[in-house]
């Protein structure tokens, strides 16, 4: 069964780095549009960012926008969030999330869903 794997989570101080990988085990997702949503406590799921299959496109909300850079390698199954300059309010858990196409994935075609990491911003 294809399975997402993060890692990378943790607790850093306000205004520290982090980088969050995602790397399946049992299949690769080369071919489908990746991205990362999160969840703090008391709310809904959010969307974050999303990169396409090959790593042409790449969106952000606007909340990240310019703090959090998503890639990927392919050859590697891997794809990466790198967030900067964090703040105490992207204290959440991090799901990777694999889409259905190639395109950038949304939050209404997610095909697999990782089980999480726990990022905590301390101020």
């Amino acid at each position: 069964q294809a399975q997402l794997v993060e890692s990378g989570g943790g607790l850093v101080q306000a205004g520290g780095s982090l980088r969050l990988s995602c790397g399946p085990s049992g299949r690769t997702f080369s071919s489908v549009g990746m991205g990362w949503f999160r969840q703090a406590p008391g709310k809904e799921r959010e969307f974050v960012t999303a990169i396409s299959w090959s790593g042409s496109r790449t969106l952000y909300a606007d909340s990240v926008k310019g703090r959090f850079t998503i890639s990927r390698d392919n050859a590697k199954n891997t794809v990466y969030l790198q967030m900067n300059s964090l703040k105490p309010e992207d204290t959440a858990v991090y799901y990777c999330a694999a889409g259905r196409d190639r395109g950038l994935v949304r939050p209404g075609n997610v095909g697999h869903w990782g089980p999480g990491t726990q990022v905590t911003v301390s101020s």
